[in-house]
């Protein structure tokens, strides 16, 4: 509809499906880890981001296996990941259960559990930022937003970039939940056995609230550029654990919370 009047029109909406995630510890029965709504394609990564990030697995040496399991609508699916011997696992100690939604990432642990697991990120690669320009900052957004190829014909995802401290893209992965693009390009780096990301700045295109700077810790990321706005608590996080946080990278401004 427009003020001149109404017309019948086909449009692209970004898709939105259940994710069931389920893990095996040597000899004992799957446990889940709940449904997570999410944009369909690379889910292994997803996964093995969202492990890594509870800390769960710290590399893959501790996947056994991985199975994809999708269903007849080809948009729900169930991803199974099978822990190697030595992995211990307990799905009630991550406080998880139910449905997770596209902007809530794990739901329903307390706050004081997450925060004494923050690691605390080596300096050195935040000593070579503070030498960047802030015209690299500035070029950011814009470069995660030339890379958001879905978000083009649906305006309706997120996305999450690592990029190198000359400005160029290492990865870039869309998804309806800002939450899971991140645990994608963390599995991702997993998998090719580039973590920690010392040498990575971490792009978002939303705000920051206290798991993706969890996220960003747990990968060993100095830096955190966001378009939106950060929470408190995520501010509280990132100088718990030594992250530059930067929020408002919009319009030839940003601010340094951290």
């Amino acid at each position: 509809m427009t003020r001149e009047g109404t017309r019948n029109d086909q449009d692209l909406v970004a898709v939105e499906a259940p994710l069931t995630i389920e893990v095996t510890a040597h000899g004992a029965a799957p446990q889940s880890l709940g449904i997570f709504l999410r944009t369909p394609g690379d889910d292994e990564s997803l996964g093995l981001g969202l492990l890594y990030a509870e800390g769960v697995i710290r590399s893959m040496a501790d996947v056994a296996a991985t199975t994809l399991t999708v269903n007849d609508d080809e948009a729900s699916a169930t991803l199974r990941v099978a822990l190697a011997a030595h992995v211990a696992f307990d799905a009630a100690a991550l406080g998880r259960s139910g449905i997770a939604s596209t902007s809530c990432g794990l739901c329903g642990r307390l706050t004081e559990q997450l925060g004494n697991r923050l690691p605390a990120i080596e300096n050195e690669i935040g000593t070579r930022f503070q030498e960047t320009s802030p015209d690299l900052v500035f070029s950011l957004p814009g470069r995660l937003r030339e890379a958001q190829t879905l978000f083009e014909e649906t305006g309706g995802l997120h996305a999450a970039g690592f990029f190198d401290h000359t400005g160029a893209p290492a990865d870039i992965a869309e998804d309806v939940g800002r939450h899971n693009a991140v645990d994608k390009i963390v599995g991702r780096a997993l998998a090719r056995g580039h973590l920690p990301a010392r040498d990575r700045i971490l792009v978002v295109s939303g705000r920051v609230a206290f798991e993706i700077v969890q996220k960003a810790a747990m990968a060993g990321v100095p830096t955190i550029v966001a378009v939106g706005a950060p929470t408190s608590l995520a501010v509280q996080a990132a100088r718990d654990a030594g992250i530059r946080l930067i929020g408002f990278a919009r319009d030839e401004r940003f601010n340094i919370y951290s």
